[in-house]
């Protein structure tokens, strides 16, 4: 069942449609990669989850219900435009943020305390926050986001910013608070992070949804009949045994093997025919098919050539 659901998502402003009859559904307890080209509408569909901004027309439904301002209490919002008060004490700052999420005080800086050991920051707590670093600055407001357990978390690009590793500790965390129970909504233009860690996908484009689907069905179905093939023997035996179900794309040498690997693009929809041919002429080590990246695949519907 989804936690949260968009019923034809109209927004207007001046002269533009920023959505345009949007609808999608988040899977309750799944990360759901939000992707688009910058303006495409998804800055506008978070702000309308969030009631920063009411939509022309159709309805949000969060938990079973139109969503309400008391809603936004169960929601979590990381924007990409990060803010912290650069002269109160990092400490001070993020029991602030607890209180506004209804914390108490004892309650905020128990649970402050856990998450600023677990990301490594305990020492910042009595420093002010104009002497954090970027990055520094971008856990504290991750930990402020998730601090009062929320059903619904959105993160608009929470990666920006990071190194690799503090990228990775953050994806881990992400991961944990989907297992926990929580509901992640993953707005990004990194298409490998999409592919790391969201179980689905909306790509949004010209104030449109124009994909949705998992992740794995959505690589699936966009796949091209292109197969990569490993075999041993002459590679003028191969091409002409399979030319007739093929076209070639390319061949390349397998580094410290005797091996060649031939990507071709099968004419026939039956793999299991160009398999046992494959086998005939040559010795066949793999035949396996290219599945398109999450990169290709945004490229592609964007581009229109999908």
């Amino acid at each position: 069942m989804e936690l949260l659901k968009i019923e034809n998502v109209t927004k207007r402003y001046s002269g533009h449609t920023a959505l345009s009859d949007v609808s999608l559904s988040v899977p309750r307890g799944s990360i759901y990669g939000l992707l688009g080209p910058n303006g495409a509408g998804k800055t506008t569909l978070i702000r309308v989850i969030n009631r920063m901004t009411l939509p022309d027309g159709g309805r949000v439904i969060f938990d079973g219900h139109e969503i309400t301002d008391q809603d936004i209490y169960q929601i979590g919002y990381l924007p990409e435009e990060r803010g912290l008060y650069k002269k109160m004490k990092v400490g001070e700052q993020a029991i602030f943020f607890a209180r506004l999420k209804g914390l108490s005080r004892r309650e905020a800086i128990v649970r402050l305390k856990e998450w600023f050991v677990r990301l490594g920051i305990e020492s910042w707590w009595n420093r002010k926050v104009e002497d954090l670093s970027k990055g520094m600055a971008q856990k504290v407001q991750f930990i402020t986001t998730v601090l009062h357990e929320p059903k619904l978390l959105i993160f608009d690009e929470p990666f920006s910013g990071f190194d690799p590793i503090n990228a990775n500790i953050l994806k881990q965390e992400i991961l944990r608070l989907r297992d926990q129970g929580a509901t992640v909504i993953f707005s990004t233009h990194n298409m490998s992070s999409v592919e790391e860690i969201c179980d689905h996908i909306t790509l949004i484009n010209k104030s449109r949804n124009i994909l949705s689907g998992s992740v794995d069905e959505v690589r699936m179905r966009f796949g091209e009949n292109v197969f990569e093939v490993m075999y041993g023997g002459e590679v003028s035996t191969f091409e002409s045994a399979m030319s007739p179900l093929a076209d070639m794309l390319s061949t390349t040498e397998v580094a410290d093997t005797p091996y060649h690997c031939t990507r071709l693009k099968l004419k026939s929809p039956s793999v299991r025919e160009s398999i046992a041919v494959a086998n005939e002429a040559v010795e066949l080590r793999s035949f396996r098919e290219v599945i398109p990246s999450m990169n290709d695949i945004f490229i592609r519907a964007v581009e229109g050539s999908l």
